[in-house]
């Protein structure tokens, strides 16, 4: 993997220069890795960084800003094969990319971690709203009133901690104000049998458990669902049925 042009060459320093590939200049941040006395240093984008040290999947044309490793990025000193393969036992780019971040340091400004642990936070209540209920009423929590309840009980995101993580310790101080699961739903549904097809694809996308044709053409469907998506499941139900469609929410056994 080359450099992308180079975007030039380097005068007094990388960031100075024009945008490389898919990150701007002025967003880049450094990623360092010591070891043996070595430093290793690559110029990424942070969030999209962020997202690999805790173990998503990423493109790496929209994560760096330049496809090199650097003794001092900075300062524009390239590090050499034999060094890298040295130290992480190939010249891969990639592979040596994905250990400097994942076991390296990002350099992070003060106002990117504040937008790394804002994204966050909306993360961990998107996913809450999503797949939580009020065991009391078998309704999902609308989101408002869990950010509320993350501010009463002065819910700290971690930047550094994965967002499934940060979830379950959430919903543990959670469970102090709020009645909340994360029980999914049990529902049947009967679709008209002039709806069946199109009905069907709906049904497919939300998890169908077990499918029943009825004699009259129609079609029954046993679905366990997120109880945050209910109100989806059903707003697209009605739509292509003109509201004929029948539900039931089941008892769990």
């Amino acid at each position: 993997m080359g450099p992308r042009g180079f975007c030039g060459r380097f005068v007094n320093s990388v960031l100075e220069e024009a945008d490389c590939g898919m990150v701007r200049t002025e967003d880049a941040v450094i990623a360092r890795f010591e070891h043996s006395g070595e430093k290793f240093e690559i110029l990424v984008d942070p969030h999209i960084a962020m997202d690999m040290k805790h173990g998503k999947a990423v493109d790496f044309e929209e994560l760096m800003l330049i496809d090199t490793v650097f003794k001092d990025a900075r300062k524009g000193e390239e590090k050499g094969p034999d060094s890298l393969k040295k130290v992480f036992g190939t010249a891969d780019v990639k592979e040596v990319v994905s250990r400097i971040i994942k076991e390296g340091e990002l350099q992070l400004t003060v106002q990117q971690r504040r937008d790394i642990a804002e994204r966050k936070k909306r993360e961990i209540v998107a996913f809450i709203a999503r797949n939580a209920m009020n065991p009391q009423t078998s309704a999902p929590h609308p989101v408002q009133r869990i950010e509320t309840a993350l501010e009463e009980i002065r819910f700290s995101v971690d930047i550094n901690k994965p967002v499934s993580v940060q979830v379950q310790e959430a919903l543990k101080e959670l469970r102090k104000l709020l009645p909340i699961s994360l029980d999914k739903l049990n529902i049947a549904v009967r679709i008209p049998a002039q709806f069946t097809g199109k009905a069907s694809v709906v049904l497919h996308k939300y998890g169908v458990q077990k499918e029943e044709w009825q004699n009259d053409g129609s079609l029954v469907a046993l679905l366990e669902i997120p109880a945050g998506v209910k109100q989806d499941l059903f707003g697209e139900l009605n739509h292509l049925t003109h509201g004929e469609v029948e539900s039931k929410i089941l008892e769990k056994r």
